[in-house]
């Protein structure tokens, strides 16, 4: 898994910040990933197979949320065109506000293999430390696809399971796994 040649990185901040072109790339990766099996579902997609038009209005929903202080997009390039993208968010409570979530982290199918999510990942922590001023990070991974091998390559630690949270089909109930990252 060695990078041909590292990606770049786009961080949008806000929704005017996010083109057409660069909405239209993140909805075809997000469906793409979700149709192949990838474990990126957001509560308001319905079950895979996901369309086009449903990936747009739940893209619209995640960009209309963006705030440089609370959320923000990080998307991998390679030659301008995005091949993979993640989500850090903080909650704002004093209590949380030390942390951030990690969520919907993707590859374009067409590029896994290439190191893109380990270097994505990378320029998270980074995003999220240097950035937006956070100590730990969160996130939570679906079992059964060696998510948490990856993310423990890494640095990141389980710290827990909740067993059979997940249904992604009749009979097969996955155990959804707390991840932890220090900073």
């Amino acid at each position: 898994m060695s990078i041909e040649h590292a990606p770049a990185f786009l961080e949008i901040r806000r929704p005017r910040e996010m083109t057409a072109q660069l909405r239209e790339a993140l909805v075809d990766c997000w469906v793409r990933v979700l149709n192949s099996g990838g474990a990126v579902v957001h509560g308001a997609f319905p079950m895979p197979p996901v369309s086009t038009a449903q990936g747009e209005a739940v893209a619209d929903l995640l960009i209309g949320g963006l705030d440089p202080r609370l959320h923000r997009l990080l998307i991998a390039t390679l030659d301008g065109r995005p091949v993979g993208w993640a989500a850090v968010s903080r909650d704002p409570h004093p209590l949380v506000a030390h942390h951030g979530v990690v969520n919907h982290v993707q590859t374009h199918p067409d590029f896994r293999g290439r190191g893109i999510g380990t270097a994505l990942m990378g320029r998270v922590r980074e995003l999220a430390r240097d950035g937006m001023g956070l100590e730990q990070l969160h996130l939570t991974a679906r079992a059964g696809l060696g998510l948490e091998e990856f993310y423990g390559r890494l640095g990141w630690r389980e710290i827990g399971r909740w067993p059979g949270a997940l249904r992604v089909a009749p009979g097969d109930d996955r155990d959804e796994i707390l991840m932890f990252l220090a900073l």
